[in-house]
């Protein structure tokens, strides 16, 4: 009898052709999570088999962080031996506090002589033989679950829900812009369920940004950090494009001036990092740089695609997975990005694009984006003392 943990794919099911590409990055991005774990691991199609000498509970944390996952379990193997499975229900139920069961057998070795229904019965009047309780099969208090399979037999009681979507790099890297804000993260994280390995931007203006905040955002990148494991920060010094915005642009226009310059910086480094597209947290209409006329006016400067993964949620919407996740307490902190230093009275909602190129007219901005981009800090690390900015 082995103790496994037993990883059910879900939506890779359903890749056919590409099915072994993707279970492949699962079984990577699983050892690289738990790489500080002792772990053996085996797979085929359907299932994942994780063994480790100790430290389940750990694991199967970490586990729940990592996507392309459906189901995890905690279970027992046996050979298909119909004595031992007897004998191996009889020692889970041992110690389970219950009234009303139900027996959920698949047959997946079709070579097993005793089919699915017939397993049912069997099991079924096995334990009502040696436990005092009763069947219900439609709202039963505990549900033993039996897969016979070539490898062997898995027993189990409790799934644990994984957090589904593709494995993370499937689809290959994108750049996330991350502010300190509520909307951002939730992006990164909506971007990582799809298979998107991503690499945040963060665009700071000291001395007109504080290190809080700077800080701020680094907590928010190990937090999601936890969905991926490849998390980077680049760290854009852009005080000396905000400033020769804030000189030379008219005051409602500051805002889209300093989103195209972000976008033109993101979109460059995209290229020289070989990142496929960029992710932002962008919300149709929550503020005057996303209505649709200046998504329309500010996406002019890059022909690289643009994926806002909470584009058509509200702000509710929003919050509730942030706090799921882990990031809204963070994100609440009071601490002002270089979006929010600068922020006119009354932007404009409906920005003319010919408005807009006289502005930048104004100033030698190429020459100033290769210098900032020149100099982008590269964080790989992230401390796990932020005490200071709680």
């Amino acid at each position: 009898m082995n103790k496994l943990i037993l990883i059910k794919y879900g939506e890779l099911t359903t890749k056919k052709a590409n099915r072994k590409v993707f279970i492949n990055m699962l079984e990577k991005n699983i050892k690289n999570i738990l790489i500080d774990n002792n772990i053996e691991i085996k797979k085929d199609r359907v299932r994942m088999y994780i063994k480790a000498q100790n430290n389940l509970d750990e694991i199967v944390l970490k586990l729940k962080h990592v996507f392309g996952i459906h189901g995890i379990v905690i279970c027992y193997q046996v050979d298909n031996n119909i004595d031992n499975i007897k004998s191996q229900i009889l020692d889970i139920l041992k110690d389970k506090n219950f009234r009303t069961f139900k027996i959920n057998s698949k047959r997946a070795d079709k070579t097993f002589p005793i089919h699915t229904m017939e397993l049912n019965n069997l099991f079924g009047g096995f334990v009502l033989k040696n436990i005092d309780c009763k069947v219900d099969v439609h709202n039963p208090d505990i549900t033993v679950n039996i897969e016979v399979r070539p490898e062997g037999t898995a027993i189990y009681i409790d799934e644990i829900k994984g957090s589904g979507g593709y494995p993370v790099g499937i689809q290959g890297k994108g750049l996330l812009m991350l502010s300190g804000g509520i909307d951002s993260p939730v992006a990164g994280y909506l971007a990582l369920k799809r298979g998107v390995d991503i690499e945040c931007l963060y665009f700071e203006s000291p001395p007109h940004t504080s290190p809080e905040a700077k800080n701020k955002v680094l907590k928010l990148a190990s937090i999601l950090n936890k969905y991926s494991g490849n998390v980077k920060v680049h760290v854009v010094p852009f005080t000396k494009i905000q400033e020769e915005i804030y000189k030379n642009v008219k005051d409602s226009y500051i805002i889209t001036i300093m989103r195209r310059m972000m976008y033109r910086i993101a979109s460059e480094y995209c290229k020289r990092k070989k990142f496929k597209i960029i992710i932002n947290g962008e919300s149709i209409g929550q503020v005057a740089s996303q209505t649709l006329d200046s998504m329309i006016v500010i996406n002019n400067v890059t022909n690289l695609p643009i994926i806002r993964p909470v584009a058509c949620l509200d702000k509710l919407e929003i919050i509730d997975i942030s706090k799921k996740i882990g990031t809204y307490e963070t994100s609440i902190l009071p601490f002002e990005d270089c979006c929010t230093i600068f922020l006119p009275k009354h932007p404009v909602i409906n920005p003319n694009l010919e408005k807009c190129l006289l502005y930048e007219n104004n100033f030698d901005y190429e020459k100033l984006i290769e210098e900032t981009i020149n100099n982008i800090e590269i964080i790989t690390k992230f401390s796990n003392d932020y005490n200071d900015i709680l």
